[in-house]
């Protein structure tokens, strides 16, 4: 067991992501073509965050020329670089699965002050 708990300690980032339901993120990735590696931006809402500790992941959603695409992002993998959060959606619920189904302005968020 302690040897488990020393393996998350060493993998997870010190400082985690303070990305909740309903903000809009910019997810930074890592992207390696070849031999050369470059930073892919994801803009989104993150419409789930599942699981707890290293397994942490978060769900971004965009809608990308008319079709919605959603990528699940490890928030401890290296690949991440970083997380940035744009804006503070004002959200009621713990998954915003409902947001699939509707479109443009309907699949807005309120901002939370």
């Amino acid at each position: 067991m302690d040897l488990l708990k020393t393996f998350n300690e060493r993998y997870m980032k010190d400082e985690a992501p303070t990305a909740q339901i309903g903000d809009t993120v910019k997810v930074h990735i890592k992207v390696k073509e070849g031999n050369r590696e470059r930073i892919q931006v994801f803009e989104g809402t993150v419409i789930a965050k599942k699981h707890g500790g290293i397994e942490e992941t978060i769900t971004v959603r965009r809608l990308s020329y008319g079709v919605g695409v959603e990528k699940v992002f490890p928030i401890h993998a290296p690949t991440v670089d970083k997380i940035e959060v744009v804006r503070h959606g004002k959200v009621r619920r713990a998954k915003l699965y409902y947001l699939r189904d509707r479109v443009g302005k309907a699949a807005k968020l309120k901002e939370s002050l």
